[in-house]
């Protein structure tokens, strides 16, 4: 049988939370820009588990704007799917299955336009949830009346007007918007395009009075890893336990955040964040940001070079490996969180560093090394370069494990050839592809130079760091030392070196 509201009867207890009476006659409170796998995995997920407690009580009615994807079976199975979330928890392992119901009905932006505004009359609509990828939110200079308007500002404005005059621009009938792109200051950015667009439109200036005062654009961050349908083999596994077809079933890892920035009129709004601990909303999320970016993001980067060049092909198998696995806890616990460029208590890093590690012990994801050194370089700058500058400022010593994962890098980024406009490196007579705007200037650094001159020119370049890295006290002279090593004995036996402080 495929799941439906008209099913649910029919499914077993005990192997997925099915879905409680009275769901279905909430009223539509949201409106969500995107189908996508995140948005089920996170935000849904986080309204259909408030719905169950009874504290959000709304359900979601979701745009999709793109050709593509499966509107069909939202529609077949009733907006219902299931999420299957795995991974470990402080540890232990966590199996979790859940019939998501937060959806209402799924409609088409192209087909179906006018039912989308007819939604803006609707007086207990409150919230709009996007994720329309990072190049959806960027100004399209557009007619807003167009059925429907090409971008999603123009979308979202044209769904604001339509709003403003439905209640005569009533303070009551105002929004609160909360992107979910994976940009920085999503919020803001998306405000500010929305407000060009009104100018541009030449739309009156009481619109725009009530679009300012009574309209809440909140940046936001997500972090989850949702790697969404599973494989034809990983499906038909589920669908046997769970004893029903699911066109729409996700896979999902078992930590969570959603940070909001927002006041507590906001947090009245989104009351749905009462219900799980990974909602966050706050005045400031810069503190969510950092601790992402540096011990998640910044740990995946300093270790890739590291993983990989020791033919390590997954993060899960890293993490199995003892030598790599005590690599990365100490690179993450005892030199990224000490050094945060952000101002915050250290329990707090610790304790995200924690939950990073059993991220990175997911069996249940597979996240490649050669996928994650895409853009290398640009990684680090943004991710590892400032916590590098800050830790020689507090410590006036060498951070050891950055000095090896810098080194990887920089051996990584070894070009043996250039075909096709792309530069291979070569590990063991296999090559590998450099996929990094910087693989040129790479290549002609190696070519040109030994190792202390190599490290000494790429450390000094501040058009890549933003900042002298060869300055910090005795840095570049304890990369170069790793890089000939690593160009010497390879990977495996610098790790295995007793001499470096792993």
């Amino acid at each position: 049988m495929t799941l439906s509201k008209f099913t649910l009867k029919n499914i077993a207890a005990g192997k997925v939370q099915n879905v409680p009476d009275g769901i279905f006659d909430l009223p539509e409170k949201v409106l969500q820009f995107g189908t996508g796998v995140l948005l089920r995995g996170l935000p849904d997920y986080f309204i259909d588990k408030a719905n169950r407690q009874g504290i959000f009580n709304g359900r979601i009615v979701v745009v999709k704007s793109t050709s593509g994807g499966d509107a069909a079976a939202f529609e077949k199975q009733d907006g219902l799917y299931t999420l299957c979330i795995r991974g470990l928890e402080n540890g232990k392992a966590v199996s979790e299955n859940v019939i998501c119901s937060a959806i209402s009905r799924v409609l088409s932006a192209k087909d179906e336009w006018a039912a989308i505004l007819k939604c803006a009359h609707n007086p207990e609509m409150q919230v709009i949830i996007s994720n329309t990828t990072e190049v959806g939110i960027e100004l399209v200079k557009e007619d807003i009346n167009h059925h429907p308007p090409v971008s999603y500002p123009g979308k979202l404005l044209a769904f604001l007007y339509e709003r403003y005059k439905a209640f005569a621009g009533s303070e009551q009938c105002g929004m609160v918007i909360v992107p979910t792109e994976l940009i920085s200051d999503n919020g803001k950015k998306l405000e500010a395009i929305v407000f060009e667009l009104a100018h541009l439109n030449g739309l009156d200036e009481n619109f725009i009075e009530w679009l300012e005062k009574y309209n809440y654009f909140c940046n936001s961050l997500v972090d989850r890893i949702v790697p969404g349908k599973p494989d034809a083999a990983a499906k038909k596994e589920l669908e046997d336990e769970l004893g029903y077809q699911d066109d729409l079933i996700t896979m999902s890892e078992v930590y969570s955040l959603w940070a909001i920035e927002g006041n507590d009129k906001i947090k009245s709004v989104l009351s749905f964040a009462a219900a799980d601990k990974g909602v966050v909303i706050a005045p400031d999320i810069h503190k969510f940001k950092e601790l992402k970016l540096r011990l998640l993001n910044g740990t995946h980067s300093l270790t890739c070079g590291v993983a990989f060049l020791s033919s390590i092909v997954s993060v899960k198998e890293a993490m199995d490996n003892p030598v790599v696995s005590k690599f990365v806890k100490d690179l993450m616990t005892q030199e990224i969180a000490k050094a945060i460029p952000y101002e915050m208590p250290q329990q707090d890093a610790q304790a995200f560093a924690a939950n990073v590690l059993d991220r990175f012990s997911n069996p249940s994801i597979v996240h490649h090394w050669i996928n994650i050194s895409l853009n290398y370089t640009s990684k680090l700058e943004m991710r590892i370069a400032q916590v590098l500058v800050r830790y020689a400022e507090l410590y006036k010593t060498v951070p050891e494990n950055m000095a090896v994962g810098f080194a990887a890098f920089l051996v990584f980024m070894k070009a043996t050839k250039l075909e096709a406009d792309v530069y291979y490196g070569n590990l063991n007579g296999v090559d590998y592809p450099i996929k990094d705007p910087k693989a040129g200037y790479f290549f002609e650094q190696w070519k040109n130079n030994a190792a202390p001159q190599l490290v000494k020119n790429v450390l000094a370049d501040t058009s890549l760091w933003n900042a002298d890295l060869s300055v910090l006290p005795g840095f570049a002279e304890k990369v170069t030392e790793n890089v000939e090593d690593i160009l010497k004995y390879g990977m495996k036996e610098v790790m295995q070196n007793t001499t470096i402080k792993i």
